[in-house]
């Protein structure tokens, strides 16, 4: 009986071909958007209007546009509308429906497997506006050429009406209206100042094109208009604004080899970090490519020859290394090709061979000519550079003070750092938490298994103003280096983190938003990774406890303490109500600190996202940089509105 029982659950987890789905048009993409856009989070959200806008700039590659237009409207829905020659609308001889229909309707249709209408394009998959459809909870396209304006809308990625002509016109363009679909989104909110970093970039990229950029949903209209004719070099300057520069002319390569354009431009500041953004096609290719290789490769044969020819490099000394070269170095590389490959859907690096060498050329030829030519200058560079090599070496020192053998091998581990007893990264927390004090109600309230403390005390060095040689020998930021055990900087190894939840842990006052800060910045310049993979949060520990007989809630802050008390069906005038207000985190007993901060099924926690990194870097420059004018005008700006900065 027993094997007739399992004979009978075998039979009806049978795999047989009535359980293969064939999905179609584009049902694929609305029962799995992440495979197209990313997420269903905020990212995804953005990217479908990434997708549309890029699609205009395509056009002003090819020469036909030059005005964009983005709007928000009241209800997050968006119009962008360009000046390009417009989708063609005739039918498609295989399909025998419009052209534009196809366009939206159909994965993998487009302009830009080799045809002629595009020579340079950054979508190369045909799945841009027909995803974008496929999300949208409508969609309405008008479309201006051959004296006609064409209408037609689509709901849900289906075709709601046939193509219409609705007018005439003597001019051309596409304009694209649609509304995210709030059935697929986790939220259908669009963030402004997002969106307005990347329309700024895409104009830096593409010199002389214009995008005017608007947002109805407030009771002013907000609108930015954005167009730099210097191109890059604007864009180095721009990113540069707020540093104190050392060669004030930004130093420009342009030229084409065999098809392939080449755009650099670069500027040194004295700070102690490089900012370099590489672009393949307007795309920002964030893990490089051989784009960045050729730049790097250049920059360290002719710095290196020139310090040998000139004698800036004594014989027995050995040669720059690469981060020498780029200390303080802001520079943007952008190549622009027919067929560029790239690795993977996200388009994130790019992988033609033949671009390296046609860099390395035409960028040492410039590179060697300006450093001839401007020798008050090159000298101020290569001081720089000899600095952050002496750095280098003795960091490297001090590194084997702090790097661990292996993962296991706990001899290496601060002393303060109370570990936990799970090996594997995935399942350990690790809480850094300000003072002794509260490190000390965090180690009695913690679930040792798997929660590992480290206590703090004082304040740390403020790594914007400080090189890594200083890092490495500073006794706050020492320990959390061994206890996390990847190394730091170029050595830093995301795969040899021992914990996949790295959790700041400060008090709810001004000291404990300084220590945040500065651990942030720490994360953000030495261990950015960290940040990317989405392993650093932020701790919410409550700022009240307030309680009536045996009845007790916890309250965040005091914006949510009038209505977390209403929830509770409590008056804020009752005499009866005990209200506790924390100072500190060492003033909670250890059940406390458990229950609202460190339970996993209870506490609350923020992940510091990285939404963009050039805006990133210059939020820590401004907030932890030499310059007090950036850090006063960025506070009195924005302190009205700031509850948490999510970076």
């Amino acid at each position: 009986m027993e094997n007739e029982e399992n004979y009978s659950t075998a039979v009806e987890n049978t795999y047989t071909e009535k359980d293969i789905q064939v999905l179609e048009g584009l049902e694929a993409v609305r029962k799995r958007p992440g495979m197209y856009i990313g997420s269903t989070s905020l990212r995804g959200l953005h990217h479908l209007v990434y997708e549309i806008v890029d699609n205009s700039i395509d056009e002003a590659l090819a020469g036909r546009c030059d005005r964009i237009e983005v709007t928000i409207h009241s209800d997050n829905s968006v119009t962008v509308s360009d000046n390009g020659a417009g989708i063609p609308v005739g039918i498609n001889e295989k399909l025998g429906i419009p052209t534009v229909e196809v366009v939206h309707t159909v994965l993998h249709a487009g302009g830009k497997f080799g045809g002629k209408g595009y020579t340079v394009s950054g979508g190369l998959h045909g799945v841009g506006a027909s995803v974008v459809n496929a999300l949208s909870e409508y969609l309405e396209v008008e479309v201006s050429r051959d004296g006609h304006v064409y209408y037609q809308r689509y709901e849900r990625g289906k075709t709601a009406c046939p193509l219409k002509v609705i007018g005439d016109t003597d001019k051309t363009g596409t304009t694209t209206t649609f509304k995210p679909d709030p059935t697929v989104f986790e939220e259908v909110v669009f963030d402004y100042d997002l969106l307005l970093t990347r329309f700024r970039e895409m104009a830096f990229l593409n010199q002389g094109i214009r995008i005017d950029f608007k947002d109805d949903r407030g009771e002013e209209p907000v609108e930015n208009v954005l167009c730099y004719k210097g191109g890059i070099v604007e864009y180095v300057q721009y990113l540069n604004r707020k540093e104190n520069v050392i060669n004030p002319e930004v130093i420009h390569v342009f030229g084409e080899r065999e098809g392939t354009y080449i755009d650099v431009a670069m500027q040194y500041n004295d700070s102690y970090t490089e900012n370099i953004y590489s672009y393949a096609n307007n795309i920002c290719t964030h893990e490089g490519g051989t784009h960045l290789t050729g730049f790097k490769s250049a920059l360290n044969k002719v710095f290196n020859e020139y310090g040998r020819k000139f004698n800036i490099l004594k014989e027995n000394e050995p040669n720059l290394a690469g981060e020498d070269i780029r200390e303080g170095l802001t520079a943007i590389i952008s190549v622009k090709l027919h067929e560029p490959q790239f690795e993977g859907q996200t388009k994130e690096k790019l992988g033609n061979s033949e671009v390296r060498g046609y860099i390395e050329s035409l960028l040492g030829d410039k590179l060697r000519e300006y450093l001839e030519e401007n020798p008050a200058i090159v000298k101020i560079i290569f001081d720089k550079c000899l600095t952050a090599q002496r750095a280098r070496e003795a960091a490297r020192k001090a590194r084997e003070l702090t790097r661990r053998k292996n993962a296991l091998d706990s001899t290496s581990l601060p002393g303060k750092l109370s570990d936990c007893t799970e090996k594997n990264p995935a399942d350990c927390e690790l809480f850094i938490v300000e003072g002794d004090s509260a490190g000390g109600s965090a180690k009695l309230g913690r679930k040792r298994e798997f929660q590992a403390i480290l206590p703090l005390w004082g304040k740390m060095l403020n790594v914007e103003k400080s090189r890594i040689d200083k890092v490495y020998g500073n006794e706050k930021l020492r320990p959390v280096i061994q206890s996390l055990g990847a190394g730091i900087g170029p050595d830093f190894d995301v795969e040899k983190l021992r914990y996949h939840k790295i959790i700041i842990m400060a008090d709810a006052d001004v000291d404990g938003s300084h220590i945040r800060m500065l651990l942030m910045t720490f994360f953000f310049r030495y261990m950015r990774p960290l940040i990317e993979q989405g392993y650093l949060y932020l701790a919410q520990p409550p700022l009240y406890k307030v309680s009536k007989g045996k009845d007790f809630t916890y309250i965040l802050n005091d914006d949510e303490y009038d209505r977390k008390i209403a929830e509770k069906g409590w008056k804020s005038e009752d005499g009866k109500l005990a209200v506790q207000r924390f100072k500190g985190l060492g003033e909670m007993k250890p059940e406390e600190l458990w229950d609202t901060t460190m339970n996993p099924d209870t506490r609350m926690l923020l992940r510091v996202n990285l939404k963009d990194a050039a805006m990133a870097n210059e939020i820590f420059s401004d907030l932890m940089g030499e310059k007090v004018e950036p850090r006063r005008d960025f506070i009195s700006q924005n302190a009205k509105f700031v509850v948490n900065l999510d970076i």
